[in-house]
């Protein structure tokens, strides 16, 4: 199954400036592991210590916030797209 990570801006560095990469795997838990055998360190930068999406990243299959579905064992449709967001926050 091939899935198509967005990466923000942030995190590029992991992924050599690409803003979008390629993954595999059935769950976001699956997809996430993935991405961090083949960009090491990105993994820590979206889960905490816990293993748990990060409190300011947000992280979308399609169109759902995954915090709103199964959380980690999201089921990721083969040709989905995943997108990881950080939260913005601030202003005047």
């Amino acid at each position: 199954m091939s899935i198509s990570v967005r990466v923000p801006t942030i995190l590029r560095t992991y992924t050599k400036d690409a803003a979008q990469v390629a993954a595999e795997g059935v769950t976001l838990k699956e997809v996430l592991a993935d991405l961090e055998a083949n960009h090491p360190g990105i993994r820590a930068r979206i889960l905490d210590d816990n293993g748990k999406v990060r409190r300011f990243v947000n992280v979308y299959v399609g169109d759902e916030d995954v915090r709103f579905a199964d959380g980690l064992d999201t089921a990721i449709p083969d040709g989905a797209q995943v997108s990881i967001i950080p939260a913005v926050a601030g202003g005047c």
